[in-house]
């Protein structure tokens, strides 16, 4: 989230050195560039990425009927939970993660308890220590599912699995709302390449699609935002 403030401070304070040690004016250039990307990569992030706030629903075809037994999968500190628990106000929610991000401060249980306690949406929503790869639900037990940014964090051969098991967990017909990052033209300035490992668009795209088809479900929907390329399907 802050990471290019570190690089826009680096770049400024050499820049000064360049000044003072009246450096050749291509370093001053190259420095004064790269203070720029970095002050417009770190408002990229903050004012269209919006990492940040509370995130919406991508369609309003998801859950139309705004109820349901809803399971998060990959729920971190709790963003989804309670997009969804806001947006969809006769849903319940199991919030599921193995709380092993080390990018999210005081991770675990309590940060997500209290996160859904900040929104006032804890009397319908019950935390779940669990690995998504081997989710510990009977078949069919949920009406919906959700995941974003979690499970294409997930070693590629892990995905698979992981996409399977949603698909025996949640009913037949029920959707499944799938976020992840997308190499889109903002993504690619902010971060570069490096984020997506070289992937592009429309690969992600196609091998998603693949996937989810395989794993069980149909794909009724796609779709683009800032950062993030999402799918709704339904359980065949």
């Amino acid at each position: 989230m802050y990471g290019h403030l570190v690089v826009l401070g680096a770049a400024l304070a050499l820049l000064l050195l360049a000044w003072l040690r009246r450096w050749h004016w291509l370093p001053k250039v190259l420095l004064g560039a790269m203070a720029v990307w970095a002050l417009s990569a770190f408002l990229v992030v903050q004012f269209v990425f919006r990492f940040n706030d509370l995130p919406t629903i991508p369609t309003p075809a998801y859950l139309a009927s705004a109820a349901g037994r809803v399971l998060d999968i990959g729920a971190g500190s709790g963003r989804s939970s309670i997009m969804v628990l806001l947006e969809r106000p006769k849903t319940t929610l199991v919030a599921l993660d193995n709380f092993s991000a080390t990018y999210i401060r005081d991770h675990g249980p309590d940060k997500l308890k209290a996160n859904l306690r900040a929104a006032g949406v804890d009397g319908r929503a019950e935390v779940v220590s669990a690995d998504m790869r081997k989710l510990p639900f009977p078949d069919a037990s949920f009406d919906a599912i959700v995941s974003t940014y979690a499970i294409d964090h997930l070693p590629p051969n892990d995905i698979p699995e992981t996409l399977a098991e949603a698909a025996r967990v949640v009913r037949p017909g029920g959707e499944f709302l799938l976020e992840i990052m997308y190499p889109d033209a903002w993504m690619r300035f902010a971060y570069g390449p490096a984020m997506m490992h070289g992937a592009r668009a429309g690969d992600i795209r196609s091998r998603w699609t693949r996937m989810m088809e395989s794993a069980g479900f149909r794909v009724l929907e796609q779709g683009t935002a800032p950062a993030t390329f999402y799918m709704r399907a339904v359980r065949r």
